[in-house]
């Protein structure tokens, strides 16, 4: 089989002997090639000529926003303006290189890159591989989570301060949250309205989360869980907020942190599960976010689910 592994050398939980470990051994088990991005966006137009080459696996070797990318790459539509069926497209393996690795934890592949290289290698050989539905927001498509709001704010803050140097750890990720949330967003004037479905919420929100997967995200080693029923079977999940009151914020805080399987419930909560479609609206540009990665500000989303989109290695689930 022919391969191509994407490597992000800048990726934040491997190293440079590592890399050459995992390297290695998945080139004992396929014909592989290895490429290195160097440019935020790089890994959209390797896995694309992946696909154009008619490879036959596609590997990212680092976090949740590289294989955004690759996924992007893979499903980039064709000259006729449709996107060829999973069957007919490169499959996908994700390993673990970046921080959070939402995605990949949510495949329940394990954390560690050496040993998910290991894993990968013993699904190949066993022919393990099953398919699994995505979701597009204005037409770009994401895996696990977007969104609309505080969380995207969040998201912005953190990347620049990673852009100054500071490493992302989980404290540092809550500082941020919290500055953002007592001093930074408009905790009065809510802007989002959800035109689709019509029946969710006459009143606007504050934010929206929609999920492909569950959790939303990791802090730390603890799932954070908006909808614990979304997964790569089913279609979206919406989680939304009327208030960003504290008492009621941090009483939706502690329901996520927990361990329970019901989404997070209360006057100022929004949640449905399932749907086919989401249409958001805002009053004034919002913070947007796909799958952890700042998309810029938007005042119109719309979001689809896209069943079976997508090979990936390993039966995980």
């Amino acid at each position: 089989m022919r391969a191509l592994l994407i490597v992000n050398p800048h990726a934040t939980s491997t190293t440079g002997p590592r890399r050459d470990v995992i390297v290695r051994a998945l080139a004992s088990a396929v014909e592989l090639d290895v490429v290195e991005t160097r440019y935020r966006g790089e890994a959209t137009g390797l896995a694309a000529s992946a696909a154009a080459d008619k490879f036959g696996l596609v590997m990212t070797l680092g976090g949740d926003g590289t294989v955004n990318e690759a996924v992007n790459g893979l499903l980039t539509p064709g000259a006729d303006g449709t996107t060829p069926a999973a069957a007919d497209l490169p499959a996908l393996a994700p390993l673990p290189g970046g921080n959070a690795n939402v995605f990949i934890r949510s495949l329940r592949l394990p954390p560690d890159p050496v040993d998910a290289a290991a894993r990968l290698i013993e699904d190949l050989a066993g022919g393990r591989e099953r398919t699994i539905g995505l979701s597009t927001a204005n037409g770009r498509y994401f895996t696990f989570n977007a969104g609309f709001g505080l969380d995207a704010e969040v998201v912005r803050a953190v990347e620049g301060r990673r852009a100054h140097g500071q490493a992302l750890t989980p404290a540092m990720y809550a500082r941020t949250a919290l500055r953002q949330y007592y001093r930074v967003t408009d905790r009065r004037h809510p802007a989002v309205t959800i035109t689709d479905p019509e029946d969710l919420s006459a009143e606007a929100v504050y934010e929206c989360i929609v999920s492909n997967s569950a959790p939303w995200t990791y802090l730390g080693d603890r799932p954070v869980n908006t909808n614990p029923d979304a997964g790569f079977d089913s279609g979206l999940d919406l989680f939304a907020l009327r208030s960003l009151g504290t008492p009621s914020t941090l009483l939706t805080l502690r329901q996520m942190l927990s361990n329970r399987t019901q989404p997070p419930r209360g006057r100022g909560v929004i949640t449905r599960h399932d749907l086919k479609s989401i249409v958001l609206q805002a009053k004034r540009p919002v913070a947007f976010q796909l799958d952890g990665e700042y998309m810029g500000e938007a005042e119109d989303v719309e979001f689809r689910s896209v069943p079976h989109a997508l090979r990936v290695i390993g039966l995980a689930g």
